[in-house]
């Protein structure tokens, strides 16, 4: 004969005379009935009774509830057959689809992602409990972002088989917009000044491209710590914010945010000491502490000192060096006794240098830059020094470093480089025609790391009416295990500027050279060449141009020219494409070797600078220059064909290429043996696109141009060279640039207006380069 009985979730087990009639039994099996979906295994987990056990009443009311604990059913059943104890249980349904509607500012995937680390996703038992805490989640999320309009409605709808459907509709509604700001308490400091700090602004014209009147929490939170560290960095320690008020309008439209804030007095230092286990001598830690004694104190100089103190002990091989700066403020005099605790940890070694990401470029091009070797003793200069040179090589689009503590040691640490490698060259292939070029064939290569190899090879073959080249360049950047570089190149250009409209004369070039780089240190670099070229021009018959015709009278048209180059480059810039900090400076000189057909000399400088103006926001201020000068030496002139040329995105956009400075006599550019020009960029983060490490846009204002300080002979009445630097022909143009790392290459635009233009001048508004970036 059976006994059966029932219980649903949080009810007494047994009632009235069930109860009085129920005796404890040894349970001889256990049975299952109802389970569709849910493993056996997952009933007799959270079901604490096993066969062989005796139970109780109470023991049977317990073990149901921890079975209801699981959430994966919804009703229970427990029935004695003699000495058997039989389970039936109905099973929660299994959420089969998931509907998201009305999201924009979250997107689908993010949601989903956090539904199911929240315990909700499809396939998995539904859970109304779950569900509900989700919907107060993303309630708070979106009130975080200052979205306090939004409405979260949830639906379930039963399907066939045990299973429902989750339809959630979110009504997101607009960021409410900040209406006034207001900090009381302040004596010290303005209120406009204080204002300047907050990343939160006023409505203004141009909020609706920064967004930055519309309430965030984070923000606020981020705002409140700018201000706390601006009078914890002037000497304020006993600063407070007593209360944050943000007051919200009934459409919740508008917020009012309101800091009340206590100043305190300004404190000084009284001394500084350091103190603990000093491997390294006092004096060197003394001298990473920018405070001396009766300067303001500095929450900030404080950390920095901290910062350096550890970076100091990294050098030394404790890698994991604690400093714990501990001030003592002294209200009698105002002032606060600064002390640092050193805790050094054991010394460190490297076991391991793992290298990942890199599929296509060798593994020892990226170790041969690698500063810190393996079992060595840790340098953390050395590690920093070795992600900032593989940023630098240009084949890394990021360079990430992890340093993980080797399992079962305390002295030991593998570095993990993982690299993300972008495009490193360029590939050009095109067949056109022009009226003025006719049938135009342009076939190149110009890779930085050849095959990953780390060796640059580039070779160009052009073809047109107004050009014909072939030529061929290759360099080794490590020569030598000491990163001795060797190059050399080969090259034949045949050039008829007459028709390319630039002027009246063809150039007939062929020749080749040598390249040795030596390393000064980690940033400088000396290089030497030597090369050859013949070189043949030849006038126009039919339309001369009086100071070519001269200059060929006097030097002849065929040259032999040994020419030498000295380099010298300091680049300190963070990255080789797209840099966001650093500067560079390249130097060179380019001289004729005595006894050559040509007798001249050409400097030239280069320089680069950026910096971030607000940290991490994409925004940096860049300056570029360049300056040349170049001169006969001896009794000849100096050759034409070598004159600096301005104009163009290298130089001054907005005005066409190599359009700006001396014209000849036929009033065509003739370019000169001085050059200044130089230009002001803001980069700012291109809007719309979520990666933008290939992207840099820009707002640019340009200024220079090209002088001669010796026109040539000229028996012309037409012609206008004016000799000497002549600072009221500097040309200036502004616009915008936009630069993109497509596959083939660097892809550059720009649109540039040209601000003080002459009538004589060749203007362009929208130019554009493959193979160059801003």
């Amino acid at each position: 004969m059976k006994n059966k009985f029932g219980l649903v979730l949080g009810l007494v087990l047994w009632a009235g005379n069930v109860h009085a009639a129920f005796t404890p039994f040894q349970v001889h099996d256990i049975r299952l009935e109802g389970i569709q979906r849910v493993e056996p295994g997952v009933v007799f987990r959270n079901f604490p009774i096993a066969s062989g056990d005796t139970v109780s009443e109470t023991s049977l009311i317990e073990a149901t509830k921890q079975l209801f604990k699981s959430g994966y059913f919804e009703d229970i059943d427990i029935a004695k057959d003699e000495n058997y104890l039989i389970l039936t249980v109905k099973e929660r349904p299994s959420v089969s689809l998931i509907r998201l509607d009305g999201n924009k500012v979250i997107k689908d995937e993010d949601l989903l992602k956090g539904l199911k680390q929240s315990g909700l996703s499809e396939g998995d038992v539904f859970k109304r409990s779950a569900l509900d805490q989700i919907r107060l989640d993303l309630l708070r999320l979106y009130v975080g972002q200052g979205r306090y309009g939004a409405a979260i409605d949830t639906e379930v709808e039963p399907l066939s088989g045990n299973r429902v459907a989750l339809n959630i509709d979110i009504k997101e509604g607009s960021v409410a917009s900040i209406q006034h700001i207001n900090i009381i308490g302040n004596s010290v400091f303005s209120d406009e000044e204080l204002k300047k700090l907050f990343a939160l602004k006023l409505p203004s014209f141009w909020s609706f491209y920064t967004k930055d009147d519309r309430y965030a929490r984070e923000k606020l939170s981020g705002d409140l710590e700018r201000l706390r560290s601006h009078y914890m960095d002037r000497g304020y320690v006993n600063f407070t914010i007593d209360s944050t008020q943000v007051s919200i309008t009934p459409d919740k439209k508008n917020v009012f945010i309101t800091v009340n804030i206590h100043e305190g007095e300004q404190y000084t230092i009284r001394d500084v000491d350091v103190s603990g286990n000093l491997v390294v001598s006092e004096e060197d830690l003394k001298a990473k502490v920018a405070l001396e004694q009766g300067q303001i104190f500095s929450r900030k100089a404080m950390t920095n000192a901290q910062e350096s103190m550890t970076r100091l002990l990294g050098d030394s091989g404790y890698m994991f060096a604690n400093i714990s700066p501990v001030p003592s403020v002294h209200e009698e005099d105002k002032s606060v006794s600064l002390k640092f605790f050193v805790d050094p940890g054991k010394q460190t070694y490297v076991r391991r240098i793992n290298i990942r990401g890199n599929s296509r470029t060798a593994d020892d091009v990226v170790r041969r830059e690698v500063q810190q070797m393996e079992a060595a003793i840790v340098s953390t200069e050395s590690i920093q020094r070795t992600k900032a040179k593989l940023e630098r090589t240009g084949y890394f689009k990021s360079v990430n470093l992890e340093t993980v503590p080797v399992a079962g040691t305390n002295d030991q640490v593998d570095l993990n480089y993982t690299v993300e490698e972008q495009q490193s060259g360029q590939f050009t292939a095109s067949v056109g025609f022009s009226q003025s070029d006719g049938l135009i064939l342009d076939l190149g290569i110009q890779q930085d790391n050849f095959f990953g190899s780390g060796k640059k090879v580039g070779f160009n073959i052009a073809n047109s009416s107004t050009r014909k080249e072939a030529s061929f360049n290759y360099l080794d950047p490590y020569y030598t295990v000491d990163g001795v570089s060797r190059g050399f190149d080969l090259f034949y250009r045949k050039s008829d500027f007459e028709e390319d409209d630039v002027s009246s004369y063809s150039l007939n070039e062929y020749g080749g050279g040598v390249t040795f780089g030596y390393p000064i240190d980690d940033y400088q670099r000396l290089s030497f060449s030597l090369g050859i070229e013949s070189i043949e021009v030849n006038p126009n018959k039919f339309k001369p141009v009086d100071e070519i015709q001269s200059f060929v009278d006097e030097e002849g048209g065929d040259y032999l020219n040994i020419k030498t180059t000295f380099a010298w480059s300091n680049n300190h810039l963070n990255r080789s494409i797209f840099p966001t900090s650093g500067y560079s400076h390249r130097a060179s000189l380019e001289v004729s070797v005595p006894g050559s057909d040509l007798s001249y000399y050409k400097a030239l400088y280069r320089t680069k600078w950026y910096r971030p103006l607000f940290e991490d926001s994409g925004w940096i201020l860049g300056l570029k220059g360049r300056l040349g000068y170049a001169q006969s030496y001896g009794d000849n002139t100096y050759p034409f064909f070598k004159h600096f040329f301005a104009g163009g995105l290298k130089t001054v956009r907005g005005y066409k290429n190599n359009s700006l400075g001396p014209r000849d006599s036929n009033d065509d550019p003739f370019g000169g043996n001085v050059m200044a020009v130089g230009g002001v960029e803001l980069i700012f983060p291109f809007p719309f696109i979520e990666d933008k490490s290939s992207w840099r846009s820009l707002l640019f204002i340009d200024g220079g141009n090209v002088f001669t300080t010796k026109c040539l002979a000229s028996t012309s009445a037409s012609s206008s060279c004016e000799e000497g630097v002549l600072f009221d022909e500097i040309r200036y143009s502004a616009g915008i640039g936009l630069s993109w790392l497509s596959p083939l290459g660097p892809l550059s635009f720009s649109v540039g207006k040209a601000i003080n233009e002459k009538s004589s001048d060749d203007t362009e508004i929208f130019q554009f380069s493959l193979g160059q970036s801003f």
